[in-house]
């Protein structure tokens, strides 16, 4: 039945368990296919990137990209899963137009890596781990532009056409086990594994996992039990999701969806959906089809693949230091409590900040820009951090100003501000404001003069003993200078002036 209508998510929960899937396609960033030597590389013209191989013309014969198999490997491994001493590829058969071979060469039931894991951190700090029920390779397919209607999509349009450019890219599936136990957190604990993942692809150096270029997408299973029941749902595939925020909106969407058809009596459909950016729904695709649908059956022009033990330990013992454990080194590092770090990590600045300390900034002026100034911007703006127009080389360059005493805190907001307004670069804006710091002493002594006279009582507090009402005298002087001193050095002044000891 249709509804349109979804029950409250608080309402959707108190009455039903969600259960969700994963399904992460990982397109590998490999030279050349999976099976034949044509080119990966993006932006050619279409259908120029094509051999009889990858085009499935008879007579052609596959061979193993075995930077593929490595790379396979390498993920397995990181996700501290088994890794097969044999395995085999299989065609699983469909017809789709996309698909010029008409069966796709993957992995059925001999995957390449089994039974591992991934600890994921939630935004409150707890850890959740999902089950990883296999990580499998095998080959992309073409792409289809739907040409002449209104949404880009099949139905409604005049013609289609095809590019079989991508058909044959290297790409490893990743499926979790059943999620269980996430409860009301289930579309949070979906967006946390999906971030996760894509950061310890982008840490192997496997692919560049860049989600809007489709080089990694998510298929988001769904079903929803009674609470109490073991017993699983019938469940949903909303498919290519492609960031992570909709990767959490599609879990969230679904489980208002099921559980409005579910409390009114209705059937859920064992279907693929589409989803829908724009407002965070999903639509029907097709009705799903079971393994057995696939006709699945080892591939008989590939041989087995046997990873030798000693091959998959050496690439154990080459694994980079994979993100969790980067985290906590930094966070040992920089001197900065777990509710710290997890707010670095909720606000996407973890790079940021890594690629501003190499540009020379110290770690605490780093952090102190990107989570204050810049967070602020981005929150506003209703924007990514990493969006903000400003890079980690010019954020360093702001710091180190400050750091040379040529600006202020005061002032360097004021760069920061030209410089997300399109003014030009930190020493552009310096200089375009007039915004650097009054460091001439002569300067600077005369406005300290003008102050002492325009105050005289304050003055004589002040050479009374009464320290604190400096602050009056300094702030008169960062007024007339119009913030461009340093407040240290006009205390000083001060002081010296009148003949007290700070």
């Amino acid at each position: 039945m249709t509804v349109t209508e979804l029950l409250s998510y608080e309402d959707a929960l108190a009455a039903y368990d969600p259960v969700m899937g994963l399904e992460v396609h990982v397109e590998l960033g490999t030279r050349t296919k999976m099976f034949c030597g044509c080119s990966t590389a993006l932006g050619a013209e279409p259908n120029s990137q094509v051999c009889p191989t990858c085009l499935g013309l008879p007579g052609s014969l596959p061979v193993v990209n075995e930077t593929g198999v490595e790379s396979a490997i390498k993920i397995g491994l990181a996700l501290n899963c088994s890794i097969a001493e044999w395995c085999r590829f299989a065609r699983k058969n469909y017809f789709y137009p996309d698909m010029p071979k008409n069966f796709q060469t993957s992995q059925y039931d001999e995957p390449i890596a089994y039974d591992g894991y991934l600890d994921v951190q939630l935004e409150d700090g707890e850890v959740f781990r999902v089950q990883i029920e296999r990580a499998h390779m095998e080959e992309d397919t073409g792409k289809s532009t739907h040409v002449g209607g209104a949404t880009g999509r099949i139905h409604g349009a005049s013609h289609s056409l095809l590019d079989y450019n991508r058909a044959g890219i290297p790409l490893i599936e990743i499926v979790t086990k059943p999620i269980e136990g996430a409860g009301d957190r289930a579309p949070e604990v979906a967006r946390a594994y999906v971030a996760e993942l894509r950061e310890l692809i982008k840490a192997l150096g496997v692919s560049e996992a860049r989600m809007e270029m489709g080089q990694m997408r998510c298929d988001v299973n769904l079903s929803l039990r009674p609470r109490g029941v073991q017993k699983f749902g019938t469940r949903s595939e909303t498919k290519n999701v492609n960031s992570l925020r909709s990767v959490e909106r599609a879990a969230r969407f679904e489980i208002q969806r099921h559980a409005a058809v579910l409390t009114s009596g209705g059937t859920i459909v064992q279907e693929t959906r589409h989803f829908h950016e724009e407002d965070g729904s999903t639509t029907s695709g097709r009705i799903k089809e079971e393994a057995e649908d696939y006709r699945y059956f080892p591939e008989p022009d590939l041989v087995p693949v046997a990873p030798s033990r000693e091959w998959v330990e050496e690439l154990r013992a080459g694994l980079p230091e994979l993100p969790r454990l980067r985290r906590k080194r930094l966070q040992e590092e920089w001197g900065i409590a777990d509710h710290e770090m997890q707010s670095v990590l909720n606000a996407g600045a973890l790079d940021l900040i890594l690629a501003t300390i190499a540009e020379g900034a110290d770690s605490a002026a780093a952090r102190k820009w990107w989570m204050g100034e810049l967070a602020r911007h981005a929150n506003e703006s209703g924007t990514e951090l990493a969006a903000v127009p400003i890079t980690p080389t010019q954020v360093a360059r702001v710091a180190a100003l400050v750091a040379a005493g040529d600006l202020n805190d005061k002032l360097a907001r004021q760069v920061i501000e030209g410089v997300l307004a399109g003014e030009g670069g930190p020493d552009e804006v310096v200089d375009k404001r007039g915004l650097k710091v009054v460091s001439d002493e002569g300067a600077l002594g005369k406005a300290v003069d003008d102050a002492i006279a325009a105050n005289a009582a304050i003055a004589d507090k002040i050479r009374g003993g009464n320290l604190a009402a400096a602050g009056a005298l300094i702030g008169a002087v960062m007024k007339a200078t119009r913030g461009q001193a340093d407040a240290k050095r006009v205390r000083e002044l001060v002081l010296e002036k009148l003949g007290v000891q700070g």
